[in-house]
């Protein structure tokens, strides 16, 4: 029988918020259990946004497979990783957060619950759908469900789970809102994090060093200018609240997973949409090039997956898609533009790419390789440009873009950010 794949996907959570790769500030206790039993790529990430809703065209190229500029938002037009399942054979089941359409979703799924079609709302008040066989999903059937976010979507993975008896393998999408603002952990959550222990980041700045593009967006207006150390401790407080609220709703899920007896038989991968900057070079969002907002968690566990693996091959959420085709046999539509990255997991091979292309809009562009990254901004008349030695400078600090020494490292890399734009069809 082909495994069941069960994925947790989580908003707006960056790479480095888990206690086992490092992050001693924080409690995650059982997403780092799927760490010490799995394989994870620590350098995950997403190819950028076309518009401030980052999580949108995050979520179409992680469904469809395919880069950024050939995977419409509404994933219209476009096989998605459930529909593929669906049609091998799989049930499919999601729930939680849509960001891509009623349209796309109902071809998706075979069955779902909670089912929340937006971008962000009140954690206490997500407006939630029931599974429509009709696929038509109209607004006035909606309704508030009655829990915390992370609960309700976790309510209903464990009533799946529990209730599951079908022969068929299933794929059950669990897709949470939070860490996503408004950061409103439930209190016991608030108070495990006192925003005075809460270390200041390297690269905390009062303020970014020059117009970016993007400087007064929504998110950027979460915290006052100019930022405060006071300010940034109490939001990483309560970021870090929200996600140890979330590792224990998971935690629910993966004990139910044991409790019914498919988690023999079960892959699960986690992951999260996007990063966040929350202070660092004076940013709040993820509406920019650097490595907090671009890189994410992304771990595999289950049958055949090695254990405690870390793996720090340069690869996208997009590569997803054929990878767990790849693992279940299941063929993969020829519009997936990803790569499977199960010959890194068996340990075939040691990489997939040599280098990683970024976009925000039409302001900024971003290249990197295993050791430096590119960054150029084009807002107005004005051009920027940043060169990082990610390898001895990980928080992106010393701009060596006019360093004559490194003058090869820059040459290298414009000209392979030329190289990507021409390959993914960039419209500058």
């Amino acid at each position: 029988m082909k495994p069941n794949i069960l994925f947790l996907f989580t908003d707006d959570q960056r790479f480095n918020t888990l206690n086992v790769l490092g992050n001693s500030d924080i409690a995650t206790p059982n997403i780092d259990s799927l760490v010490n039993n799995g394989t994870t790529f620590t350098h995950a990430t997403i190819m950028g946004s076309m518009n401030g809703a980052v999580c949108m065209p995050s979520r179409a190229m992680l469904m469809s497979g395919r880069t950024l500029f050939r995977a419409p938002d509404d994933l219209a037009n476009t096989p998605t990783f459930p529909e593929t399942f669906k049609n091998a054979g799989y049930n499919t089941f999601g729930i939680g957060k849509w960001h891509n359409q009623p349209s796309s979703y109902a071809r998706s799924f075979t069955d779902g619950a909670k089912i929340f079609y937006g971008g962000m709302s009140d954690h206490l008040e997500v407006p939630v759908s029931d599974f429509d066989p009709s696929g038509q999903y109209p607004k006035e059937k909606r309704y508030i469900g009655e829990k915390f976010s992370s609960e309700l979507f976790s309510d209903a993975a464990v009533k799946f789970l529990r209730e599951y008896e079908k022969d068929d393998p299933f794929m059950l999408y669990v897709s949470y809102t939070a860490p996503h603002d408004p950061r409103t952990p439930p209190i016991k959550y608030k108070e495990m994090y006192n925003p005075k222990n809460i270390p200041i980041p390297e690269n905390f700045m009062p303020q970014h060093p020059f117009d970016n593009g993007e400087m007064v967006i929504r998110d950027e207006k979460l915290a006052p200018f100019p930022r405060t150390q006071e300010t940034i401790q109490q939001h990483i407080a309560d970021y870090y609240g929200m996600i140890s609220h979330l590792d224990d709703e998971i935690g629910r899920i993966l004990e139910t997973l044991r409790g019914t007896g498919y988690a023999d038989n079960t892959i699960i991968i986690f992951a999260g949409d996007n990063g966040l900057a929350v202070g660092q070079h004076g940013l709040m969002g993820k509406q920019n090039m650097y490595e907090h907002s671009v890189r994410v968690p992304l771990i595999f566990t289950g049958p055949g997956i090695p254990k405690g693996k870390k793996t720090d091959s340069l690869c996208y959420l997009l590569d997803i898609f054929p990878t767990i085709s790849e693992m279940t046999g299941v063929t993969a539509p020829e519009t997936v533009e990803g790569q499977s990255l199960a010959p890194i997991i068996t340990g075939k091979q040691d990489k997939c790419r040599d280098s990683l292309y970024f976009a925000y809009k039409d302001i900024q562009r971003a290249v990197r390789d295993r050791r430096f990254k590119l960054i150029e901004y084009f807002v107005g008349n004005n051009r920027e440009t940043q060169l990082f030695d990610l390898n001895n400078d990980p928080y992106e600090i010393n701009n060596l873009a006019k360093a004559p020494e490194y003058s090869s490292q820059l040459i290298w890399l414009k000209e392979e950010l030329a190289k990507w734009q021409k390959e993914v069809n960039d419209p500058i």
